[in-house]
């Protein structure tokens, strides 16, 4: 017993713990870093299929593939903002981005998901997340929009689902919260009237995720919120080698500043 004691103290007294804090923004940047760094989006951008659905994070996934600005808003299909749930102009909203073997192609994604094969990729952001791993995504299309379009076949054919989403975004409990909306059920509403759509089978990528990917620590979200900007933002405690901290922190350190999401004025 002792001997047990003693062999998993040494294996364990190389790891240094330190703290990070991320706003909402550098999280969506941090966490599309990490999504483009994943196996199966790498293999599919060789060689495959991937739809990167509308919205603000996946938006900051579009950058990394493509290497060029996009659009937060005008990428956005639903959003919360300025104190209301709203959806971008369909004037002004950027289509989905659809990529076959790496390049941008003038197909729509509800025609390319129909040739999708099992290694292909679907890319789609949330509005809630819990701690079991569930995430919801608002719709306030009465039909059920992009997610209603695709669920389906992704998980009959067993495509790669991916949901890029910050812990902004926790809930206590996402198939609560799916029984409590209706676009025809509910009576009133600040802005649209919305459903949630609840997801129990998708990859979830978060900030915990992104940094086991990009730097090979385990994170734990110990606080949220702040002022000064730093409303919405996450603390995380990481964990791990002095090496692979110190490589978060890098990581981190190198999208400190990113600007913020607005809402643009038409």
């Amino acid at each position: 017993m002792t001997k047990g004691i003693a062999r998993q103290i040494t294996d364990t007294d190389d790891r240094v713990s330190g703290m990070l804090v991320l706003t909402p923004a550098e999280s969506k940047r941090l966490i599309a870093k990490a999504v483009v760094a994943m196996p199966q989006v790498k293999r599919a951008l060789e060689k495959g299929r991937v739809i990167i659905a509308n919205g603000t994070t996946t938006a900051f996934v579009a950058e990394e593939i493509l290497g060029r600005q996009v659009s937060k808003y005008r990428y956005a299909a639903g959003y919360i903002g300025e104190g209301k749930l709203a959806v971008t102009s369909p004037e002004l909203r950027i289509e989905s981005y659809v990529l076959v073997d790496g390049r941008p192609v003038d197909v729509s994604a509800k025609e390319i998901i129909q040739e999708f094969e099992a290694d292909d990729v679907f890319i789609k952001g949330a509005n809630a997340v819990d701690a079991e791993g569930h995430v919801g995504i608002l719709m306030a299309n009465d039909r059920g929009g992009t997610i209603g379009m695709a669920q389906g076949t992704l998980v009959a054919r067993g495509c790669h689902f991916i949901v890029p989403v910050g812990l902004e975004k926790m809930v206590p409990s996402v198939i609560e919260a799916s029984r409590k909306g209706g676009i025809l059920r509910l009576k009133y509403a600040m802005g649209l009237k919305v459903g949630l759509m609840l997801v129990v089978n998708a990859t979830v990528v978060t900030e915990i995720q992104a940094l086991r990917i990009l730097a090979g620590v385990e994170a734990t979200h110990v606080a949220s919120g702040g002022i000064g900007g730093c409303e919405g933002a996450v603390t995380l405690a990481v964990e791990g080698t002095d090496e692979a901290v110190q490589r978060a922190f890098k990581v981190v350190e190198g999208i400190k500043g990113e600007k913020p999401v607005l809402v643009e004025k038409q």
